[in-house]
């Protein structure tokens, strides 16, 4: 057992954090001595509309019970909005150490009733938002030499889920911007990860298949989320899937495959089974590993 962890002097973005999991993630940090900007749109669970009211309430809740908090209203899924919240957090508290990409809506639809709105909005706010907020303070981060990034991604991108091809096609993608964002950051001391969470919450409570049971509190997922954010963290570029007081890595890795100089169809076809074991597997860190 070591030291209590401590974010003390630490400045912290939670995106979505007026309830659900950015605002248990919002609330550990502040109780571990982190500056937070408690960022959400106050909009409903498939995006539309907005209040004050969500985002100033986990502020006050925090403030109250001895933390550092401030509100933010801005919208995630424009460049303008990124940089607002990023600068909530400059003129606040005067740096940025932290960023937790948890804002998120749901426009479930099975894939062949998709309509254009329901891609864009999804997309917008879980991919485009996470590179609208993450810019502006990547650029902080280089320029002070230290960072800490984390993306929520999803089971139903990285596995699949029925009816969630938009939700599930932008959470990959934030997989992919983890990747490239580990390898970018690393000579800046700016560690990225990702996250795919499983709990009960406004957005999930009415999925098919949804458990309600005191195993499933958002809570039980912010420490993961925490030591990610935390300094001594050791990794970068991976994924960690949390959920009902459990944690796992969860990986993309390549089998030893077959190689042919003079690879034809048929080779394909008869060392299939081959191809495909995954006996020997490896978890390359980038392109070229």
């Amino acid at each position: 057992m070591g030291d209590q962890l401590s974010f003390d002097g630490k400045v912290a973005i939670v995106t979505g954090a007026g309830g659900g999991l950015g605002k248990e993630h919002a609330k550990l940090l502040a109780s571990r001595g982190a500056m937070v900007v408690v960022n959400d749109l106050g909009g409903s669970v498939d995006g539309a509309g907005a209040s004050e009211g969500p985002a100033q309430q986990v502020a006050t809740e925090i403030n109250d019970a001895g933390g550092v908090a401030v509100a933010d209203t801005n919208s995630v899924s424009t460049p303008e909005g990124g940089e607002a919240i990023v600068k909530t957090a400059i003129d606040n508290f005067g740096r940025v150490d932290i960023l937790v990409n948890n804002a998120g809506i749901l426009r479930d639809k099975a894939f062949h009733n998709l309509t254009p709105d329901l891609v864009t909005g999804v997309l917008e706010v879980h991919l485009e938002g996470a590179f609208w907020v993450t810019r502006p303070a990547w650029i902080k981060m280089r320029e002070q030499g230290y960072g800490r990034v984390v993306m929520t991604s999803s089971t139903s991108g990285i596995f699949g889920n029925f009816g969630q091809s938009n939700y599930g096609a932008a959470k990959m993608g934030l997989v992919g911007l983890t990747n490239v964002l580990a390898i970018e950051g690393a000579k800046y001391n700016i560690k990225v990860n990702a996250l795919a969470p499983a709990a009960r919450t406004r957005m999930t409570e009415n999925l098919p298949g949804a458990v309600s049971t005191p195993a499933m509190d958002p809570a039980l997922v912010s420490p993961v989320v925490a030591w990610l954010c935390h300094e001594d963290c050791p990794v970068s570029g991976e994924i960690y899937g949390a959920g009902g007081g459990r944690v796992a890595r969860i990986f993309i890795a390549r089998t030893p495959g077959y190689t042919n100089p003079d690879m034809t169809i048929e080779d394909v076809r008869d060392h299939f089974d081959e191809i495909r074991s995954e006996d020997g597997y490896t978890v390359p860190s980038s392109i070229g590993g």
